[in-house]
């Protein structure tokens, strides 16, 4: 499938490691990649785009005591490699030194990497994903006559594989995967105006196998979008928000940038000094396993090659770790997590998530808020504060209502956090996190 074998891969990274230490460097990295992949998207039956992408490249940061410099190039010729290891090592002769610049001390360098199983290649070409996608568009056009127009069906399908390797004596690297099928139908709402309303579903998985079924997301997702015709507006109030579990992962994401070596040092965090402090309620914990197999946030090491471990990063609402890469954590005077290149998969659990999925947590609200779609980028990481516009659904006596649009929310989210009063069960992955639907007790709802 690959161009380059692992073995080539290593020769190349140890020829530019060797041409770093002689021109003088006294630490390097060097990192090297090669992708390809395919996708297709479908509209109205009709193929819209075919992207097959092909692409490689090696980079080498050089370090001249605590100066540093990095360089890369897509051409794996000799003659390229030394050039670009001459780029970085004179840029690094005119920066200004940095005492936390270094590669990661050998001592946690990972020895012997894990067999992740990240790797599982999808033998799809164009005319089957084409396929694939007219499968799901046309399942959500079959839902409702209702359903007349779409973004389209998306499919796509890459593999790649990399290698690193440091000075210091760390050289490890491994193949994967990432998949995923995706339906964004538009629901036509008939009257002296018409108005249209938009949503999607997607089902991502690095095991094509595990892809959920083409036209089950198309079907869910034409579902979702008829539920959003006839929506309204509310009076400005404050209730209970529940955040639908797509977005809710959103909100953990907010959590885990606050604690993040990079916002941390430079005291730009609205969780400043948090450590061995109470960040969400008693009954919440964060837990961290790069071991899972096959997970998109698995990975047996971090992007500096740093052993990967389970941990737990929030106990019972108290926070016990940061994230931090060995820059950062220099900069704290702290040791590295194991987090270069962010945070690893991350399950939130609640002592507090009422069986029977989003409907039981529907209940255990009663009357407020489900968002299900955020607009917007109104969240500043320095002070927590939160706004955004919001679609969702009014809900009272656990039932819902109404389709509910044009309206804002706002809180703050150190409060937001500490006020999670329940997770659902309804748990869905998303990228590095997984979790249910959260209710928060009370937000302010800006509407008409």
């Amino acid at each position: 499938m690959f161009t380059y074998s692992s073995n080539q891969f290593q020769e190349i990274i140890n020829f530019m490691l060797k041409e770093a230490k002689r021109r003088g460097a006294s630490d390097a990295v060097a990192e090297i990649s090669e992708g390809q992949g395919l996708s297709v998207t479908v509209r109205k039956g009709e193929v819209e785009t075919i992207e097959q992408s092909l692409d490689k490249q090696v980079g080498v940061t050089v370090f001249l005591g605590h100066r540093r410099g990095n360089a890369s190039t897509s051409d794996f010729s000799q003659a390229s490699l030394r050039a670009t290891v001459e780029a970085a090592y004179h840029i690094a002769q005119h920066t200004a030194e940095d005492v936390c610049a270094g590669p990661a001390e050998k001592s946690l360098l990972e020895k012997h990497p894990l067999d992740l199983d990240l790797f599982h290649p999808w033998d799809l070409d164009s005319a089957t994903a084409i396929e694939i996608a007219r499968v799901s568009e046309g399942a959500a056009f079959a839902v409702s006559k209702q359903i007349k127009n779409s973004d389209g069906a998306s499919v796509s399908a890459h593999h790649a594989h990399f290698m690193m390797g440091t000075s210091n004596g760390f050289m490890g690297g491994y193949p994967f995967s990432r998949h995923y099928i995706s339906c964004a139908p538009i629901a036509n709402e008939a009257g002296k105006r018409s108005r249209m309303q938009r949503d999607d579903w997607y089902s991502s998985s690095r095991i094509p196998k595990e892809l959920a079924d083409p036209a089950s997301i198309g079907i869910y997702a034409a579902k979702r979008a008829l539920s959003r015709l006839h929506a309204r507006s509310l009076s400005t109030r404050r209730c209970p928000v529940i955040f639908e579990a797509p977005l809710a992962a959103g909100i953990l994401g907010g959590l885990v940038q606050a604690v993040s070596g990079g916002a941390l040092y430079r005291r730009s965090s609205f969780l400043l000094d948090s450590l061995g402090k109470q960040v969400l309620p008693k009954h919440i914990s964060l837990h961290e396993n790069p071991h899972f197999k096959a997970m998109t946030g698995s990975s047996p090491f971090d992007e500096e090659g740093v052993k990967t471990s389970a941990r737990t990063v929030v106990d019972r609402g108290i926070l016990q770790g940061y994230f931090l890469s060995t820059y950062s954590a220099r900069k704290l005077g702290m040791e590295t997590t194991g987090n270069a290149g962010g945070s690893h998969h991350l399950t939130l659990q609640s002592r507090k998530t009422p069986k029977g999925g989003l409907p039981a947590l529907l209940k255990e609200m009663g009357t407020g808020l489900l968002v299900t779609e955020l607009m917007g980028q109104g969240v500043n990481y320095v002070t927590g504060d939160y706004s955004r516009g919001a679609f969702g659904y009014w809900v009272e006596n656990g039932e819902i209502q109404f389709p509910v649009e044009e309206v804002t929310i706002a809180g703050n989210l150190r409060d937001m956090l500490l006020d999670i009063q329940a997770i659902g069960s309804d748990t869905l992955i998303r990228g590095t996190k997984e979790t249910g639907s959260i209710l928060i007790g009370s937000m302010t709802i800006g509407g008409k």
